[in-house]
């Protein structure tokens, strides 16, 4: 059995973690990130945000949209823009796949994760996703309790 050790490298920064309750994820992408420098300092602190971003395809190429990444404040004036669009590294095929999905099927990309690789490399899981109706949280509330309480019961019995 080959089990994979946590490596410290390895640090999730941001996670969406409302994004599987709000939508259907369908598959997902890993991509790279373009930032500045002032950025990977501040992601490697932990305090970036994704709840409310997206990804959108714009004249050829994928951005990651309104993700927050607070200032810096060691780099005084060389900062970054907190708000500001930040380009996906994907590979040719991937970014004509995700359109396709999008534009046809009435997909959305949603950032699932942001975290370092093993090479300390910043990298972003992206899910092309379906948004869940209201009646389909509901359901996914109801197993998600059914599968706690079934954990209780077993426990108790031994």
């Amino acid at each position: 059995m080959n089990v994979k050790k946590a490596d410290p490298n390895n640090k999730v920064a941001a996670e969406n973690r409302k994004a599987r309750f709000s939508y259907e994820i369908l598959d997902t992408v890993e991509a790279g990130l373009v930032l500045t420098g002032t950025e990977v300092k501040s992601l490697r602190r932990g305090q970036a945000n994704i709840q409310e971003s997206y990804a959108s395809s714009e004249g050829g190429e994928i951005w990651l949209i309104n993700s927050y990444l607070p200032e810096y404040f060691e780099a005084s004036r060389f900062n970054h823009e907190p708000r500001r669009r930040r380009k996906l590294l994907l590979k040719r095929r991937e970014m004509a796949r995700l359109k396709q999905n999008v534009e046809r099927e009435g997909m959305t990309l949603v950032p699932l994760k942001i975290y370092f690789n093993d090479k300390g490399r910043a990298k972003v899981l992206v899910g092309v996703a379906r948004g869940k109706k209201l009646h389909d949280k509901r359901e996914t509330e109801k197993q998600r309790d059914w599968a706690r309480e079934k954990g209780r019961l077993l426990k108790e019995r031994g």
